[in-house]
C-alpha cells in the first residue's frame, strides 16, 4: 500500500468517525455539541427569534428614514402628566427598570438552583414573573392611552407618519408576547421546582433554560427602547 492510499484510508476513517460521532449525538436524546438537548434547543429558537427582530427593527428604521411625514416625537408622545407636567418617557423609564431588574432575579434564581435550594430559586423565579406581569401591564396601559387618548392605529396615526402606529404595535406587541409566555414559564417551573419534580433526577438546568430565554427578552428590550423611544 502506497503512501497516497494510506493517505485516502486515513482521511475516510476520520471522516467516517465524524459523520459516526454527529449521528451518535443526534441520536442519543440526551445532548449534542457537548451541551444538553434542551439548551440546544433554546438557543435555536432564540437564533430564529433574533432573526425575526432584527427584520422588525431593521424595517422600523428603513421607514423612519424614508417617510416624507414628520415622525412623532417619543418624547411627546410617551410623555405621562404628573403634578401638571408632561414628564418625558416616564412610563417607558419605570418599565425599562422593572425588566431589567427581573434579569437580576431570574441570575439569582439560577445560582440557587445550581446550589439544589429549590425553594429560594422557586421564589425568585416567582418574583422574576411578577416583575413581568408589571411590565406587561404597563405596556397594557401604554397602548390603551395610545388607542383611546391619542388616536394612533395600525394603519393610522393623527400625530404625523401613519407607518408610526403600525411598527410600534408589531415591535412592542410580539415582544410583550415574549414576555406574556415568559411569565407563563416562569411560574410554570417555579411551581415544579416547588413541588419537587426536578429533585429526582438532581438536574436543575431547566431554570438556566428559562433564564436564558428571559435575558433574550431583556436585551431585545434595550434595542427597543433605544431605537424606537430615545431616537
Amino acid at each position: 500500500m502506497n503512501s497516497t492510499t494510506a493517505a485516502t484510508l486515513t482521511g475516510s476513517a476520520v471522516a467516517a468517525s465524524g459523520w459516526r460521532g454527529l449521528v451518535a449525538d443526534w441520536s442519543s436524546d440526551r445532548q449534542a455539541f457537548h451541551v444538553s438537548w434542551g439548551k440546544a434547543m433554546m438557543w435555536i429558537f432564540l437564533l430564529s427569534d433574533i432573526f425575526i427582530f432584527s427584520c422588525f427593527l431593521t424595517g422600523y428604521m428603513t421607514v423612519r428614514v424614508s417617510t416624507t411625514v414628520a415622525w412623532p416625537n417619543p418624547s411627546e408622545v410617551f410623555a405621562l402628566h404628573v403634578g401638571g407636567a408632561d414628564v418625558p418617557l416616564l412610563l417607558i423609564a419605570i418599565m425599562t427598570f422593572v425588566l431589567i431588574s427581573s434579569s437580576g432575579t431570574m441570575a439569582m434564581a439560577v445560582n440557587f438552583a445550581y446550589r439544589g435550594d429549590r425553594v429560594n430559586a422557586a421564589t425568585l423565579m416567582l418574583v422574576t414573573a411578577t416583575f413581568g406581569e408589571l411590565f406587561v401591564g404597563m405596556q397594557a396601559f401604554e397602548w390603551s392611552k395610545l388607542i383611546l387618548e391619542e388616536g394612533v392605529r395600525p394603519w393610522g396615526n393623527p400625530m404625523g407618519a401613519a407607518q408610526f402606529g403600525a411598527a410600534f404595535f408589531m415591535i412592542t406587541g410580539f415582544h410583550g408576547l415574549h414576555v406574556s409566555a415568559g411569565v407563563v414559564l416562569l411560574f410554570a417551573v417555579a411551581f415544579k421546582l416547588i413541588r419537587g419534580d426536578y429533585d429526582k433526577a438532581g438536574n436543575y438546568q431547566v431554570v438556566e433554560i428559562v433564564g436564558l430565554y428571559w435575558h433574550f427578552v431583556d436585551l431585545v428590550w434595550v434595542f427597543i427602547f433605544a431605537l424606537f423611544y430615545l431616537w
